[in-house]
């Protein structure tokens, strides 16, 4: 399998953020990608990236600011709409590295 981080960014950094990286995880898994995930909320964005090295930030709220990090509108997989889509951009991202 290959390997990716992935930083999943929600307004709180709980619930919903948490849930964006159960499903990321999983369907990702189902493509052959071993995700590792970290969540957090847009005001800690800079501090996570100055700590670790990430593959792509799914982002479920706006994440302002201009980071070497691609984001991704993971908004689908709270949602429950466009999850092929989502996971799509996501591998789209993480091949493109």
């Amino acid at each position: 399998m290959k390997k990716c981080k992935i930083l999943c960014v929600c307004g709180v950094g709980l619930i919903t953020s948490n849930m964006v990286a159960a499903r990321l995880t999983d369907k990702l898994a189902e493509k052959g990608w071993e995700a590792t995930t970290r969540v957090t909320t847009p005001e800690e964005v800079a501090s996570e990236l100055a700590e670790d090295d990430y593959d792509l930030m799914a982002c479920v709220t706006h994440v302002y600011g201009n980071f070497d990090v691609p984001k991704v509108n993971a908004l689908g997989l709270l949602a429950g709409t466009d999850i092929d889509q989502v996971i799509e951009d996501c591998i789209k991202v993480l091949e493109g590295k």
